[in-house]
């Protein structure tokens, strides 16, 4: 896990009572969650940065942790009233006092084939082998490959769109359109359906180093739709009904993103970039310069619900992932899931709210009664 430098917020401790819907979550659910971060966290050394702003006061090194981890009740034993009591016990809330915005992301279902043919001639990449992976002086991950001894980025996606990496014998799988590709590439996983009914998953595995360019804000510029009616689902809208003019389009951003196949269970999200499988309206994609990984971070939102009208949404989340266009403070993408409902919440999940980061108390200072804690105000 590599480090990354510290950003600046401003933050303020809260109290649990402030946090409206926290008694009615299901805390039983995130002792289980917390449970599998811990196991994680384990497997690293206890000096290793899981991120965070400098402000923060707890949290940032893996060591950090051991405390929380080390007094998780056994599974066998826990209550709704005794998890949510682990939690105040053994956590701080501090709200972020920065503007907040919400995003969905989701694990798409393309249909693909193994072999080239018929309408699959778009290729979906494996990482070429001398794409290679760097660090920056100041800690930042970059990607790239040698070119006379100077490190710069790949190919961009016109390049490769162009045939670029023909006959290397790269394809993971052939899919229908480069729009399923964009899509794909968006998200960052996916579920492959193959012809005789199997199920191929794929997974993020690095990109080419060329910047990252919102078609969406493109398509503004353009006046092809208003900056409010921007989203994925929008997007894919524009693309499916412009099929001339989507290629150029998809081109403008020459970011690429490359993948490799995993084995999960169906039931299985996909692997996020702490090391933990993806749980659906639990993992929350971060900026990882602000709010460390596994840090519950409690939600208030407005979202839509399973009958397609919007309403609020408070619950606890884990710090799991991050994204190429998650940057700031209070930004945050929640993994909705795989389904068509899934693709619709996440398509449509563009919205302000609050962010609160549970930060793990060092070991000597948790309160032997929550109920009895005395918060500042905000």
């Amino acid at each position: 896990m590599s480090d990354v430098p510290a950003g600046e917020m401003t933050i303020a401790p809260v109290g649990y009572e402030s946090l409206i819907g926290w008694n009615a979550d299901s805390h039983t659910a995130l002792v289980g969650m917390l449970r599998d971060e811990c196991h994680r966290l384990a497997q690293l050394p206890p000096k290793t940065t899981m991120g965070g702003a400098s402000s923060l006061p707890y949290g940032r090194k893996a060591g950090d942790w051991a405390g929380v981890c080390a007094a998780l009740p056994a599974s066998e034993s826990v209550t709704e009233e005794s998890a949510r009591n682990f939690f105040e016990l053994w956590f701080q809330p501090y709200e972020i006092q920065e503007t907040v915005l919400y995003t969905g992301y989701y694990e798409p279902q393309v249909e693909a084939s193994l072999t080239r043919g018929g309408e699959y001639q778009t290729p979906l990449y494996r990482r070429p082998p001398d794409l290679l992976r760097g660090r920056t002086d100041d800690g930042k991950v970059v990607f790239g490959h040698w070119v006379n001894s100077v490190f710069q980025p790949y190919d961009d996606r016109a390049t490769i769109d162009g045939g670029a990496l023909n006959n290397k014998n790269l394809e993971v799988a052939w899919l229908k359109s480069p729009i399923d590709l964009y899509v794909l590439q968006l998200q960052g996983a996916g579920r492959l359906h193959l012809p005789d009914g199997q199920v191929l998953r794929v997974a993020y595995d690095g990109r080419n180093g060329q910047p990252y360019v919102p078609i969406g804000k493109i398509l503004v510029q353009r006046g092809a739709m208003s900056a409010v009616d921007v989203n994925a689902e929008t997007i894919r809208a524009w693309l499916e009904a412009h099929p001339q003019e989507s290629q150029e389009l998809l081109e403008k951003n020459p970011n690429y993103v490359f993948f490799r196949t995993v084995d999960r269970s169906e039931f299985e999200g996909p692997g996020g970039a702490l090391g933990v499988p993806l749980v659906p309206g639990r993992s929350l994609a971060v900026d990882r310069a602000y709010v460390p990984f596994a840090a519950p971070v409690w939600v208030e939102t407005a979202m839509l619900d399973s009958q397609g009208k919007e309403g609020s949404w408070h619950h606890t989340t884990f710090a799991q992932d991050v994204g190429t266009d998650i940057r700031g403070a209070g930004r945050g993408d929640l993994f909705t899931g795989w389904g068509d409902m899934a693709r619709t919440t996440a398509g449509h999940l563009r919205s302000s709210g609050r962010m609160v980061i549970l930060l793990p108390r060092p070991p000597a200072q948790p309160v032997s009664n929550p109920s009895s804690l005395d918060f500042p105000s905000k």
